[in-house]
């Protein structure tokens, strides 16, 4: 089937423009490149599978890195099952610590040429993953962020939420000179390299590691970041939602507390 795939990839690619086939995500990949798909967890036994299947049909050769933060609903069990796949690694944490503290275990294991962080819910869609590393394949960006304001198939929820998302970038915007729509997503994608240059620096634990690894992307000299629509499927906190307003407060404050990198870094 795959080689069907290519096939037809191919032919699409030598009838459609090039700039048309640029619009659509539609490229060569290279075949030796490897995506580390990083995934931080923490009580989805009944998500958690699904994930990891629709990353293993991304299209996209990827190295995936489970990082299991201290769960207690039976999620530990079914992470035993992929600890002899190959293309799987899977990390534990004894006590819960947070999303932060997952990612930075989970970046420390990586081997690929670029990373992105996968949520270990439905929310977001691993079929997205090619379309997102698009830049970073032709040498345009070192970080790509996928935003779920810019997108046209989004799930209808919370206002508040919303309103918060949207201000948090705008603030986030204001210190790091960025114009991003969505600083909260959790689809970053980043050029191994630029991932390096960061991770000895990061300190947040739970949510704060979103405007904490912004802040500090944006303060590496040269850096180039995009972003790209991609579809969410939010979910509600009977479905599971775990981020609460005290996480948004935190979030507030981390803009706050890592500008002042980026005010070093201009002056330097």
């Amino acid at each position: 089937m795959a080689e069907i795939d290519e096939s037809l990839r191919d032919e699409v690619l030598s009838l459609l423009d090039a700039g048309v086939c640029r619009r659509i995500g539609l490229y060569h990949l290279p075949a030796d490149f490897v995506l580390s798909v990083v995934v931080p967890i923490y009580n989805e036994v009944d998500t958690l599978g699904t994930v990891v299947h629709r990353i293993r049909q991304s299209s996209v050769n990827c190295e995936i890195v489970l990082v299991d933060d201290g769960s207690t609903d039976g999620t530990v069990e079914l992470l035993r099952s992929f600890e002899s796949d190959d293309d799987i690694r899977v990390i534990y944490h004894e006590k819960n610590q947070g999303k932060g503290a997952a990612l930075i275990t989970g970046f420390a294991h990586v081997t690929g040429d670029a990373v992105i962080i996968q949520d270990a819910d439905l929310e977001y869609d691993p079929v997205e993953f090619k379309y997102l590393l698009q830049p970073i394949i032709e040498d345009e960006a070192d970080v790509v962020f996928g935003s779920r304001f810019a997108g046209d198939n989004q799930r209808v929820l919370y206002w508040w939420h919303y309103l918060g998302n949207r201000a948090l970038t705008t603030l986030s915007n204001c210190f790091t000179n960025l114009n991003l729509t969505d600083m909260e997503t959790c689809y970053k994608v980043l050029r191994r390299e630029a991932l390096e240059q960061i991770v000895p620096t990061l300190t947040e634990k739970r949510f704060g590691i979103e405007p904490e690894m912004t802040a500090k992307l944006a303060s590496i000299p040269g850096v180039r970041i995009f972003e790209r629509p991609i579809s969410y499927n939010g979910r509600t906190y009977a479905e599971g939602k775990k981020i609460t307003w005290r996480d948004g407060f935190r979030a507030l404050w981390c803009i706050l507390k890592y500008r002042r990198g980026l005010r070093q870094n201009a002056r330097t």
